[in-house]
């Protein structure tokens, strides 16, 4: 990154940990446990409106906590994360039944799955006092979705 700072023009490249740069927005994408709770009460103090899970939980739960208690926008990688298990998924079934999709089909089914997903967030997670809660949406519909399965197959 520091190279790329170098060669352009308008970049700032900051040593250390991004997590004390203001931005409306966070995306925490290398690793688990990326964001710990300093971070997040640093992102919080320097404004953050969405903080968005893009790897596999990225942040710490301490951090999880301080953004849904301060109101911060909080996609969970179950959510957000989503599609490059979708994409996998979609890859297996193209190749076991032997179908190629073109890229805008691939694109139209996975903007399909994440509106789904986004669809079932925001409708477990809404919330009559406040902005909508991704991380209890995203919860509750994990959990519905593995309910109904079960029910379905007379399990419970």
């Amino acid at each position: 990154m520091s190279e790329a700072a170098d060669e352009f023009k308008n970049i700032d490249f900051s040593e250390g940990r991004p997590w004390g740069v203001e931005g409306d927005c966070a995306v925490p994408s290398a690793t688990q446990n990326e964001v710990d709770g300093k971070d997040a009460k640093t992102l919080i103090k320097n404004g953050v409106k969405a903080v968005a899970e893009a790897a596999n939980m990225p942040c710490e739960q301490a951090a999880v906590d301080d953004f849904v208690d301060s109101g911060v926008m909080f996609g969970p990688a179950k959510a957000v994360n989503a599609g490059g298990v979708g994409v996998s998924g979609l890859e297996m079934s193209q190749n076991s039944a032997r179908i190629a999709w073109s890229e805008d089909e691939l694109r139209k089914l996975l903007e399909n799955m994440m509106k789904d997903i986004h669809d079932s967030c925001v409708q477990y997670g809404e919330s009559k006092s406040g902005p909508v809660n991704y991380l209890a949406g995203a919860n509750v519909a994990g959990f519905v979705k593995v309910a109904d399965a079960m029910l379905s197959y007379g399990h419970v």
